[in-house]
């Protein structure tokens, strides 16, 4: 049986955690992106008018919407595991009557909220600053949970397997980023050479802003059933795996 009041306040304490600290967790959030529509955006609309019908701002909302959701779903659950471990809280936490099922679906639901409130705000600027039309809201909010859970559950993986700061930042600057900007957040995968394509497709982030782009603008570079399915396939993967990683205990109890 699931163990609800201790599911409940580990939830709760992981989500009142990056509310409690908004000017580092949602802020500059919201800061960046509007900076990359002043920048990238208005700037380069003078030489890139638009990209599938759409002006260029438009065009990349949707993949700096994403980008911010993965981002802060990820950092969330790693940040707050890793934490826990070089503060010696974990022994604590593994000794509550909560299994392993439990806490690790506490760490994912609290970046999970904390990547939909981000990616939600993000939308909203966007509406607000350039009338961004949102052509299937339910499907934009599907799309963001979909990543911010299955992001976040990568994030708790992540946080149980590094042992340092240095190591998760190595992680994150070296995969999560770069597959980020190489997603199709600031251009179309038509505009590059054919073999530069084929490197796209097996880009697992390219199908999320794909996909997200597909139900606010209904452009895509390729079929948003495929980005819809790569997003579930991503959310159950990295979920199994930050559970079974979990109950094992692995890199987590010493």
């Amino acid at each position: 049986m699931i163990n609800w009041i201790g599911l409940w306040t580990l939830t709760n304490r992981e989500v009142g955690r990056f509310f409690s600290v908004y000017r580092q967790t949602i802020i500059p959030g919201l800061i960046s992106s509007v900076l990359y529509i002043l920048i990238f955006g208005f700037t380069l609309e003078q030489r890139i008018s638009e990209i599938q019908g759409v002006s260029y701002t438009m065009f990349i909302l949707p993949g700096l919407i994403m980008m911010n959701t993965l981002t802060n779903a990820s950092s969330n659950t790693s940040s707050s595991m890793l934490q826990m471990k070089l503060l010696q809280q974990l022994p604590d936490l593994l000794t509550a009557p909560l299994s392993g099922l439990e806490i690790a679906l506490a760490y994912i639901i609290g970046g999970t909220v904390r990547g939909i409130v981000n990616g939600i705000l993000v939308l909203l600027v966007g509406v607000i600053l350039i009338d961004l039309p949102i052509s299937n809201l339910p499907g934009t909010l599907i799309f963001i949970f979909l990543v911010s859970w299955a992001f976040s559950s990568m994030g708790l993986v992540m946080g149980q397997l590094a042992e340092s700061w240095d190591q998760l930042a190595m992680i994150q600057n070296f995969f999560l980023t770069p597959l980020s900007f190489l997603g199709g957040v600031f251009y179309s995968i038509k505009m590059l050479p054919e073999w530069a394509q084929s490197l796209s497709f097996i880009n697992p982030i390219y199908y999320m802003i794909n996909g997200i782009r597909y139900t606010i603008l209904e452009r895509s570079d390729s079929p948003v059933s495929i980005s819809f399915w790569m997003a579930v396939l991503l959310t159950l993967l990295f979920t199994s795996l930050a559970i079974i990683m979990m109950q094992s205990g692995k890199r987590i109890k010493q």
